[in-house]
């Protein structure tokens, strides 16, 4: 493929060579998966709705990075109990000008090419061909939409046009003992990938580096016809899963030009040890502690960047609200994150994280928490280490996180002793979209 402009054209700049690409790409996001290790935090809603941050959904993360990049056409692939996140895109996502050629297009399980719903990551872009193929675009950018990272796709685009590429494949180097939650590939001293096995149970280490591997992020960057012609071929592959990671990139690897992109050359702010920030919150203790290690006094991910904000849909409620300073009976947080439409009311609040409209009650304790939006905490109540799902109401008394076995008897408790809580363990039912 010919590029209109290069990086060693003199007439052009590095930033018009990346305007020039981002302009030029279609962001296919990858949404529509359950991530069942989040056990019920995802009974009602698919992992990319599920909220984070405080007023954030984990999807929300991979659009902003696209919009920030300067990607503004982007396909959001749905299948599994998609409402929340259908409903969260059309109130937070309509800012994008259609006049301009910007769109967020949602791309439900239609059965458009086979009485099947999405077989794997391939097959649910290969249902959408004929919607992509309509961009018009040059690149595909390929992005799963459940995992928390700043990133600045139009780098990886520079580098992936630069090399000439068929396909790029964004990694980052991880411990090998975690190494097989992965797709692990080998390169070349020209960031060539040599090699790549989708999740091996025993992965091969880096060079010189024994105790590392290098790791896929589920990112890809395709040419579009060459996306086009792989996807069609697999298609065709009766033995084949239909999978970007088992199928498409193995394949790609030993007969094309697949290149390799370094996270660390993309990543829109280290963290203070200099590692790039990258969260798979895709279990309950991951959940709990990425967005624990928000109330820090300086957290690995900045969420204060105005350079690189995280948008979102801004409800439109009051400020957080902190009531009575009696001695016995004081509003107060203390290393915390509390959102709006809050009431802390005679309660104290320790190294938690508050969602909006957040309701606790006189003498409460939450310690070391993650409450979701709409939670009434009652009275006395006391909550330690413990996840509270969204529209929860903790009846007056009631103590969660000092008693395992007890909790376990009602709630989830992970292997490392956080509780989670939902409105159905507690025996209420609630109807609306979650």
């Amino acid at each position: 493929m010919q590029h209109e402009l290069t990086l060693n054209d003199p007439h052009a700049s590095h930033g018009r060579f990346v305007s020039h690409l981002t302009r030029s790409t279609f962001a296919m996001v990858l949404a529509g998966g359950r991530g069942s290790r989040l056990m019920q935090l995802t009974d009602w809603r698919t992992k990319p709705a599920v909220p984070f941050g405080g007023k954030f959904r984990i999807l929300d993360f991979t659009l902003s990075n696209c919009v920030n990049s300067g990607i503004r056409r982007i396909g959001v692939a749905t299948q599994y109990k998609a409402q929340s996140l259908i409903t969260h895109l059309q109130r937070g996502w309509s800012f994008l000008d259609g006049r301009f050629d910007e769109f967020i297009d949602l791309m439900p399980a239609q059965q458009q090419i086979t009485e099947d719903w999405y077989q794997g990551t391939a097959d649910a872009v290969f249902q959408n061909l004929d919607l992509i193929r309509r961009t018009g675009a040059r690149y595909i950018l390929i992005l799963s939409g459940d995992h928390i990272y700043k990133m600045d796709y139009g780098r990886m685009l520079a580098q992936h046009a630069q090399a000439q590429a068929d396909l790029s494949v964004a990694c980052m180097d991880v411990p090998i003992g975690e190494a097989s939650a992965f797709g692990v590939m080998g390169v070349d001293d020209q960031h060539r990938i040599t090699r790549f096995l989708e999740k091996p149970k025993e992965p091969p280490a880096m060079p010189g580096r024994p105790d590392r591997a290098l790791a896929s992020m589920g990112i890809y960057i395709f040419n579009a016809e060459f996306l086009y012609e792989q996807l069609i071929r697999d298609a065709d592959d009766p033995h084949s899963s239909h999978d970007f990671g088992k199928d498409i990139i193995p394949h790609c690897v030993s007969r094309y030009r697949c290149c390799a992109h370094n996270f660390a050359d993309s990543c829109v702010g280290m963290t203070a040890s200099g590692v790039p920030y990258w969260r798979d919150v895709g279990t309950v203790d991951a959940y709990w502690e990425a967005n624990i290690e928000l109330t820090k006094v300086t957290p690995e991910l900045n969420m204060y960047d105005a350079d690189w904000p995280i948008w979102t849909h801004q409800e439109q409620l009051p400020p957080a609200k902190f009531v009575f300073d009696d001695d016995d009976r004081r509003g107060m947080a203390v290393d915390s994150l509390v959102s709006g439409g809050n009431v802390i009311s005679g309660a104290t609040i320790r190294r938690s994280l508050l969602f909006s409209s957040v309701h606790v009650h006189s003498h409460a304790v939450v310690e070391d928490s993650v409450i979701l939006p709409k939670v009434d905490i009652g009275e006395d109540v006391r909550l330690r280490r413990v996840v509270v799902d969204k529209q929860c109401r903790i009846p007056a008394g009631m103590q969660i996180g000092f008693d395992p076995a007890q909790d376990a008897k009602r709630f989830h408790v992970t292997a490392k002793g956080v509780t989670l809580v939902t409105p159905d363990m507690l025996g209420q039912h609630f109807h609306q979209i979650r």
